[in-house]
């Protein structure tokens, strides 16, 4: 049960390579000294040693499409090839994620989503995209912010303060789901500068290749377009940064154009190559993965799996490698699977799932007649008492499915009916159903004579907003026209 899954940049924490005592090192792209315990040799092989990690997480690289790949490794070469460091071997991947991220490893593994792919409208936006995460290779930020890790370790500590109860990844993904930025926050006030040096030194590196280098503001634009608009569809437009590659990239249209300006003036008749990238780009998948399972509003349905549930009012879902967390104004929930071998499954809610935890009021239940079995954890999130409703559920093929809700202490009693109600529409769903879900995918159409906004929105294979998410991904959603000739996407099956 492969779920999808965005990996902060930088956040390496757990290698065998975080030693103590630093050593002062100097950023071959900017002059800066810093602080670090990471050499250039520990970099090349931390990087080595979580490239497969990474595409395991991912399920390789966007196999559908490989001259897409190869397209984009050309694309990130040719920029890498203007920086200062070319003792790095650069690899750049694309990724199977509906997600919009681009992230780097140290040793010059730089990986770009499909999704991201999905959102851009010109090879200019994506080679300063890339640029940006060569910026980070070059000036080492990964050995600088591994240093102020080790400084940091508390703040990490207190970020994951389920860790007695619910431990490892479990705990820290809830810690997540209920709002906690601790060690986010704290790590953020390392990052800000890192991000504009980044910026800074991606432009540099789109003008040596002659791109034009407001594709990077043009891009950043597009990504704030695209997180409102997904906040305002989930009812709440003031947490549009939530889950967005604005978390792990804390930038601002005034900083990156001031980015832009510190580069000087750009590169006459500068490259965008708009109609290239968008025949490149023709039918690549958008959002989810079908094979991975599919959020379609409350609902998670898994086609191969085949099963669906829906989650409680309000919360909205995010589908990721090991799980499916949903957040919701006063709760969170975590779904995944039990290991194999999982025999009884009150045994197992009462000493196996959380051993640490102590579970009150367990007791043997069945949804939709499957065996079932549920009990109460108390913990805390953000310092503040939180209540946990764990169930554990066999399914007919006798793997065992898990539904951990949580909510503030004082609002568990008000939620437990939600959570209740989410885990009885856990359902077995049939072949012919399963079937029925099919990839969407990107079009690439021209615009013809007549052809209107509302018409091409109108062919959207969506939901809801067709006509916004047109706007938004061919970048008119600041009343631009259409014009015959001019190659457009749409979304469609």
């Amino acid at each position: 049960m492969r779920m999808k899954f965005v990996l902060p940049t930088f956040l390496l924490a757990g290698t065998a390579l975080l030693v103590s005592g630093c050593m002062q090192a100097t950023s071959p792209a900017t002059g800066r000294t810093f602080s670090t315990s990471i050499s250039e040799a520990d970099e090349a092989k931390i990087g080595a040693d979580e490239h497969p990690k990474i595409l395991k997480e991912f399920g390789g690289a966007y196999a559908e499409k490989p001259a897409l790949n190869t397209y984009i490794d050309s694309v990130g070469q040719f920029v890498a090839a203007t920086s200062e460091r070319q003792d790095v071997k650069y690899t750049f991947t694309v990724l199977d994620s509906a997600d919009i991220n681009a992230f780097a490893l140290p040793g010059g593994y730089i990986y770009i989503t499909r999704g991201l792919l999905a959102l851009a409208v010109n090879e200019a936006e994506v080679a300063g995209v890339l640029g940006h995460e060569v910026g980070h290779v070059t000036a080492r930020h990964t050995a600088e912010r591994m240093g102020q890790q080790q400084q940091a370790q508390g703040w990490l500590t207190a970020g994951t303060l389920l860790a007695g109860i619910f431990g490892g990844q479990q705990g820290a993904d809830i810690v997540g789901g209920l709002g906690s930025e601790i060690a986010a926050n704290k790590l953020g006030e390392y990052s800000q500068g890192q991000e504009f040096e980044a910026d800074t030194l991606g432009v540099r590196y789109l003008k040596r290749a002659t791109y034009d280098p407001q594709a990077m503001a043009t891009f950043l634009s597009a990504l704030n377009a695209d997180t409102h608009l997904e906040a305002r569809l989930a009812g709440d437009e003031s947490k549009a940064d939530a889950h967005s590659m604005k978390q792990s990239h804390p930038r601002t249209a005034d900083r990156v154009q001031q980015a832009i300006n510190a580069a000087g003036p750009p590169v006459p008749g500068g490259m965008i190559a708009r109609n290239e990238f968008l025949t490149k780009i023709d039918g690549i998948m958008w959002g989810d993965n079908p094979k991975d399972g599919v959020v379609q509003g409350r609902d998670f349905i898994h086609p191969g799996l085949r099963f669906a549930f829906t989650a409680p009012p309000g919360f909205k879902l995010k589908n990721q490698p090991s799980a499916v967390i949903g957040q919701g104004e006063n709760g969170a929930m975590v779904f995944d699977m039990a290991p194999d071998g999982t025999s009884d499954l009150l045994t197992y809610v009462q000493t196996q799932w959380q051993p640490k935890a102590k579970i009150e009021g367990a007791q043997r239940i069945t949804i939709n007649g499957m065996e079932a079995a549920t009990g109460i954890a108390q913990g805390s999130v953000n310092e503040q008492p939180a209540t946990f409703r764990l169930i554990a559920v066999r399914f007919p093929d006798n793997h065992v499915y898990r539904f951990l809700y949580a909510a503030p202490k004082q609002s568990f009693a008000s939620m437990d009916s939600q959570f209740g109600a989410s885990a009885n529409s856990f359902r077995q769903i049939s072949a012919s159903e399963a079937g029925g879900f099919k990839a969407k995918r990107i079009k690439v159409v021209t615009v013809q004579a007549g052809d209107t906004v509302e018409s091409l929105g109108a062919k959207m294979q969506l939901d809801e907003a067709k006509v916004d998410w047109f706007k938004v991904i061919n970048r008119l959603d600041q009343g631009q026209p259409l014009e015959a000739g001019q190659m457009v996407k749409i979304v469609t099956y």
